[in-house]
């Protein structure tokens, strides 16, 4: 599923290509012909994104419409310029502009794809933990649940809730950074260690926006720093446990761990995460 980042970097593209241009929209796969046919020809004032759903704004009465997306486990959001190819495969959404510069967007397989008034897309953020890549997130909201909870702090950050737009990649690498142990409750965090890796992850998924990948090593254990090989994942970038189980840490040379957590695989260092 993606992360945060990606669905930020993902908005900013769409905004980028469609807004403030009146754009067309159909459903191809004829899933979502009601709501596209209700925006289809209406400008899009713009793209918003918070954790992991992407929500795309047109102007209308009362706030204007907003078609929210959550991606999910399968979907994908591809775009490109220039008039759009003929539709193939099961395309759920298609956004085009209505005059040139052309550029298009098709929407495959998201696990949700619907059309909300300005009062719904509050309430689906209402429900969502602060994101550490909006300027309005309030890190203090999650404070509170984390320091009066028993759950695991690796399952604290995984829940949508609690932080939005962190998922398995990012829970393993900033617990990693900061040596804690994913198995700690959350009450057992210090205030200085929610601080550190609320700042953390900041940085990080800002990175991730940037870069669009994650990279999560510190400068002295890049592979050009300890002189081993680069990681080839499908992923891309570098990490320090993610998907690195029975591989040697790159700090202290344990075995890194892999074990099922809240439905995710979770990777630790046992050495460099004690509790």
């Amino acid at each position: 599923m993606p992360e945060g980042h990606t669905i930020h970097r993902l908005a900013a593209d769409l905004d980028g290509r469609f807004g403030g241009r009146p754009v067309r929209a159909s459903s191809p796969q004829g899933r979502f012909s009601g709501g596209a046919a209700l925006v289809d020809g209406r400008t899009l004032t713009g793209a918003d994104a918070h954790g992991k759903h992407l929500f795309l704004g047109f102007e209308g009465p009362a706030g204007g419409d907003w078609i929210h997306v959550h991606l999910g486990l399968y979907g994908t959001f591809a775009h490109g310029d220039g008039p759009p190819p003929a539709p193939v495969g099961q395309i759920r959404l298609r956004l085009s502009t209505a005059e040139a510069p052309h550029a298009y967007a098709d929407l495959r397989g998201p696990n949700t794809c619907e059309l909300l008034t300005e009062r719904q897309k509050r309430a689906v953020s209402d429900r969502l933990g602060p994101d550490p890549l909006r300027a309005d997130a309030d890190p203090e909201r999650a404070w509170a649940r984390i320091s009066r909870s028993r759950t695991t702090v690796a399952a604290l950050l995984m829940d949508q809730k609690v932080v939005a737009g962190v998922g398995n990649v990012y829970r393993a690498e900033v617990l990693f950074r900061h040596h804690i142990d994913p198995y700690r409750a959350g009450r057992d965090l210090t205030r200085a260690e929610w601080d550190a890796i609320w700042t953390d992850l900041v940085g990080l998924m800002r990175e991730g926006v940037r870069l669009n990948r994650i990279d999560t090593v510190r400068p002295e254990h890049t592979p050009e720093a300890m002189g081993r090989p680069p990681r080839v994942d499908d992923h891309g970038g570098e990490v320090y446990v993610y998907r690195r189980a029975g591989l040697p840490c790159h700090v202290c040379g344990d075995e890194v761990r892999t074990a099922p957590l809240a439905a995710r695989n979770l990777f630790w260092c046992p050495t460099c995460q004690k509790g």
